[in-house]
């Protein structure tokens, strides 16, 4: 008898004629998880913690919409090639969200709003109290790839393998039952960064704004070989999908960011804000 993951049978809940889609309902999660721990990290930097309550609502929307307008433009054969449908961009509850579009479009919407008055502390230490929350929101959210029965790895025997429904199988893969599930590869892997980020020492001596990166560096890390094993239609540069392009960047902007940095000699940074030169 082989052991799986199964996929789950339904991916939405019905309450009388309402619909609660588990993907929008994991999506939802991961953002308050985030929001508790920002609040957390900020207020231990000195901040005050209605400078994130005022930036929540409009960055959070902004996070969405760039999350979804990446993973439209990267994927466009599925909402405007054969068989695809343009208002389909529009059904978030369907899956497909760019993670680095929802970064960007999220911080840059914040970086407006944080410098349109004056605040307790600086944008980077605004930055660093999201990097582990961002880890913790997507580790969540991704288990809403497992209801929705996608992007997951190539096949595999392996005991933890993810059983796929035949009419969830990428075409040429039909003999397959069990594939990497990368949704839970990628979901540890963030649970794991994040604990990092918040524990380790090395994490508590870089400069302000430099935990932002190293939460861009660990994410990528795992990102890459993670999105090397996906099989689910994407488009490809030189032969290789093109997120794997962007992370592989990424990867290596922020590494040579943390190296030039210097960050095993920085100060650290402690409760409250204060600085420890360690002379």
């Amino acid at each position: 008898m082989r052991l799986f993951i199964p996929t789950p049978r339904t991916s939405t809940l019905e309450l009388g004629s309402l619909t609660i889609h588990f993907y929008a309902l994991a999506i939802l999660l991961g953002i308050i998880a985030a929001l508790f721990i920002a609040r957390d990290q900020y207020a231990r930097s000195g901040g005050d913690v209605e400078d994130i309550s005022d930036l929540a609502l409009w960055t959070i929307v902004a996070g969405i919409v760039g999350g979804r307008i990446y993973h439209v433009i990267t994927s466009p054969d599925a909402y405007f090639g054969v068989g695809g449908h343009p208002l389909n961009a529009f059904k978030i509850w369907e899956g497909g969200m760019g993670i680095w579009g929802a970064v960007a479009g999220g911080a840059a919407v914040a970086f407006l709003l944080f410098r349109s008055k004056e605040r307790s502390r600086s944008f980077a230490v605004l930055a660093d109290a999201f990097a582990p929350a961002l880890l913790v929101a997507q580790g969540i959210g991704r288990w809403g790839n497992w209801f929705n029965g996608e992007l997951f790895g190539s096949p595999t025997k392996l005991p933890w393998g993810l059983e796929i429904p035949l009419g969830l199988r990428p075409v040429g893969y039909e003999s397959f039952a069990t594939f990497h599930p990368t949704f839970l590869y990628e979901s540890l892997w963030c649970f794991a960064g994040a604990l990092l980020l918040l524990k380790l020492p090395l994490c508590q001596r870089l400069r302000p704004g430099y935990r932002f990166v190293a939460y861009v560096f660990i994410y990528t890390l795992g990102r890459t070989w993670i999105e090397a094993l996906r099989i689910d239609d994407a488009h490809h540069i030189f032969g290789l999908r093109l997120n794997l392009w962007v992370s592989v960047t990424l990867l290596v902007l922020s590494l040579v960011a943390l190296i030039r940095s210097g960050l095993a000699h920085g100060p650290v940074m402690k409760e409250g804000g204060e600085v420890d030169s360690g002379s």
